[in-house]
């Protein structure tokens, strides 16, 4: 019995699969491990390259070098990745805070980079379901701080759940500051738990504007529950590692894209 077509969003997948298992592979290759024609190849990588994700070469295609590989999920483990890229994301993004704001903060280490970047606000208020981040709001204490609270996470030292999201529905937040460890431009931002989807979008919907804080290295992956398309967000603050191509194309549903220096 012949194995039914794949759609197009199944073939993308199969093509990004076989690229990360093989790095480089012609179009010859492709059409026969697909099996479908020269043209659908062809149409199947011009898609991919729009969107960042692939590179042609002559005869075939690779991945672009700066796609994404989804970060460890434990705190300890990416507490030290990309420093450099999380704090230009962190200044960039704080310059969105002004003083008198309610302002939440994700969990993640991006977001947490961000507390440092407050303290000349005065008036604000801060809410977060990241432990780490609370710690460090305790050294800025012109700054009224509010937990979530919610069942724990240890891994990412962090809370969610239906409790936390029950605390978020007695604020009004007007600027949302939302982690991500996978995004592209196909299924936006996505995650790997439902508790920590849940209390994201209890905050998207009490939030006046939602900002995105990904860097570069984490675009092109795709995690099991989506949380938001793209073209619901106001803002993503990301690094210069996103080439300006692709970032021209994920502005183009819809949200203003900032690359931090």
């Amino acid at each position: 019995m012949s194995r039914a077509p794949l759609i197009p969003e199944q073939r993308h997948q199969e093509l990004l699969r076989l690229l990360r298992s093989s790095g480089l592979l012609s179009i010859r290759d492709l059409t026969a491990r697909l099996n479908v024609s020269h043209m659908t190849v062809r149409r199947d990588i011009a898609a991919l390259e729009k969107s960042g994700q692939v590179i042609s070469v002559q005869g075939g295609v690779r991945l672009a070098d700066w796609t994404g590989h989804a970060p460890p999920r434990e705190r300890a483990s990416r507490a030290a990745l990309e420093m450099p890229r999380k704090r230009a994301i962190a200044d960039r993004a704080a310059r969105l805070v002004e003083d008198g704001m309610v302002v939440f903060l994700d969990a993640g280490t991006t977001c947490q980079s961000v507390v440092p970047f407050l303290a000349a606000r005065s008036d604000l208020t801060v809410v977060t379901n990241d432990f780490h981040a609370v710690l460090a709001l305790c050294d800025l204490p012109s700054v009224h701080t509010i937990h979530t609270g919610g069942e724990v996470d240890v891994s990412s030292g962090s809370s969610s759940g239906p409790l936390a999201a029950r605390t978020i529905g007695a604020l009004n937040i007007d600027l949302f500051f939302l982690s991500a460890g996978s995004w592209d431009l196909s299924h936006g931002v996505t995650s790997h738990s439902t508790e920590k989807v849940l209390l994201k979008h209890a905050v998207m919907e009490a939030s006046s504007s939602v900002a995105l804080l990904a860097d570069s290295t984490k675009w092109g992956t795709v995690e099991r529950f989506n949380v938001t398309a793209l073209d619901r967000l106001d803002t993503i603050v990301t690094d210069e590692g996103m080439p300006s191509t692709v970032a021209d194309r994920i502005a183009e549903e819809g949200p203003t894209v900032l690359r931090a220096d």
